[in-house]
């Protein structure tokens, strides 16, 4: 055996070697994952390419929605070297006809990438896009989140000793808000606040203190889906606490009636003595 030398593995080695083997091969089976972050009511595109940038036009792509809770997926889009949903072909779940398209043009380019229009919360999920045929397969993962946010309440509660306490509330939220009180100026004002969470929506209300007149904003902001929506609401003040001011008020009132009076009983007088002189 002249010229010929076995190498021996250490112990363990080779059990290294076959994992970090599997690993790979189920990283690319698997394909990179995205994250897709839009607004209700919005178009949301999912992307998925081939790095060999492959001619599909002749090629089968399935688009599906995972996460049911009988373990089934949704079928979200299919193409078969020019068959699809769109032209025919069967099997799209309810939720997705007449929503969703691919690019014609783009599939020679190795782009299965799909346009789903007017997006719900329901649509929020996991997804995949699928070629089954290359060799190895490929897989690549999508989870799309369909942010909401209603118009913010603005409410003002009871009187404190040198001003008013006002109320901001958020109801049904995703993804979490961020929410500020702010002056005509834009300044952030000191609030306070609290949050929940129920069924992925967030319930958010955040209460300020202010004690001069001014025009106030209640501001919504998500910066995941990049969306700002804020309601306004203006607070008038008396230059002084307001007891003295609705009491010099009254007062004012007061003497204004007596005046009037005073007023009209003179001119009854004069119109009755120039009628006087006449017949004279």
């Amino acid at each position: 055996m002249s010229g010929f030398k076995l190498l021996r593995t250490p112990p363990g080695s080779l059990v290294v070697f076959v994992c970090l083997l599997m690993s790979v091969v189920e990283n690319l089976h698997k394909g990179p994952g995205v994250k897709v972050l839009v607004k209700e009511h919005d178009d949301a595109i999912l992307p998925c390419s081939l790095s060999t940038r492959e001619n599909l036009e002749g090629i089968l792509f399935d688009w599906r929605k995972n996460g049911q809770k009988n373990g089934q997926k949704k079928e979200v889009f299919l193409y078969d070297a020019g068959d699809h949903y769109n032209n025919g072909h069967q099997g799209q779940d309810e939720q997705f006809k007449g929503r969703v398209s691919h690019f014609q043009d783009q599939l020679m380019n190795g782009n299965a990438s799909i346009k789903i229009q007017n997006m719900t919360m329901a649509d929020s999920g996991n997804y995949s896009c699928d070629f089954p045929h290359l060799q190895p397969s490929q897989t690549f993962n999508i989870e799309l989140v369909v942010g909401t946010c209603p118009e913010p309440y603005i409410k003002t509660l009871n009187d404190m000793k040198d001003g008013l306490l006002l109320q901001c509330e958020v109801r049904g939220a995703s993804p979490k808000p961020k929410v500020q009180w702010q002056d005509s100026a834009g300044n952030i004002l000191p609030s306070e606040g609290k949050c929940s969470e129920r069924g992925g929506l967030y319930y958010v209300t955040r209460w300020t203190a202010v004690t001069k007149t001014d025009q106030y904003r209640c501001v919504v902001t998500q910066e995941e889906i990049g969306h700002q929506i804020d309601a306004e609401t203006f607070v008038p003040f008396c230059e002084k606490p307001c007891e003295d001011c609705s009491a010099k008020n009254l007062i004012g009132g007061f003497y204004g009636f007596i005046i009037g009076v005073v007023v009209l009983a003179v001119a009854k007088a004069l119109l009755v003595a120039t009628k006087h002189f006449r017949a004279n």
